[in-house]
């Protein structure tokens, strides 16, 4: 009884291997959805002006060009279909960027110190009403500018318009680490 039952799994084993092989249609995928590892992309040019990345858009994100690796098929930027020799552009890629407007982080920190008692250092960054106010009490009687100096140095105050700030490359430049869909999570060990 077994071997008469044993007999048809087998079979059945062997039809959906040989449907698998036979049964593959030859479809390319287009060429940015390659795995991790099957293309490399160019680090973004930096702009020495703002130390950030050229093109960065108000997303905080900038393209930047991947190429495939070698013997990939894949459907590239043109829409067609072509095996790539690792130097050949294949697609654009969304990376992270620091998004800048113009807005000078010395420059905001000196206003602050020396006229945030008028309410110039909000009235620079953006913040008109903020910088009615204390131009009309002083600075909230200094106590303001005092707090104004503290949150412009450590950068939780920036420009209305959400941008980051300009600084220099060796600057106090700070990074706010959060988790998206650029972050990698190393799994745990067993």
């Amino acid at each position: 009884m077994k071997s008469e039952h044993s007999v048809p799994i087998v079979l059945l084993f062997v039809m959906s291997l040989f449907h698998e092989v036979t049964g593959r249609t030859s479809t390319t995928l287009r060429c940015d959805s390659l795995l991790l590892g099957q293309y490399t992309c160019r680090e973004p040019e930096i702009d020495v002006e703002t130390q950030s990345a050229k093109g960065c858009r108000e997303n905080r994100t900038v393209l930047v060009p991947c190429m495939p690796a070698e013997e990939i098929n894949c459907i590239g930027l043109d829409g067609q279909a072509m095996t790539y020799n690792g130097t050949i552009v294949g697609f654009m890629k969304e990376m992270p960027c620091r998004w800048t407007n113009g807005y000078s982080f010395e420059t905001s920190l000196l206003l602050s110190i020396f006229l945030g008692m008028f309410g110039i250092d909000r009235f620079y960054l953006g913040y008109p009403a903020i910088g009615l106010l204390k131009f009309s009490t002083l600075g909230f009687f200094f106590l303001g500018q005092l707090v104004d100096i503290i949150l412009i140095a450590t950068q939780v105050v920036t420009p209305s318009d959400g941008s980051d700030y300009v600084i220099d490359y060796y600057g106090a430049g700070l990074t706010k680490i959060i988790m998206d869909q650029f972050t990698f999570v190393k799994p745990p060990e067993s």
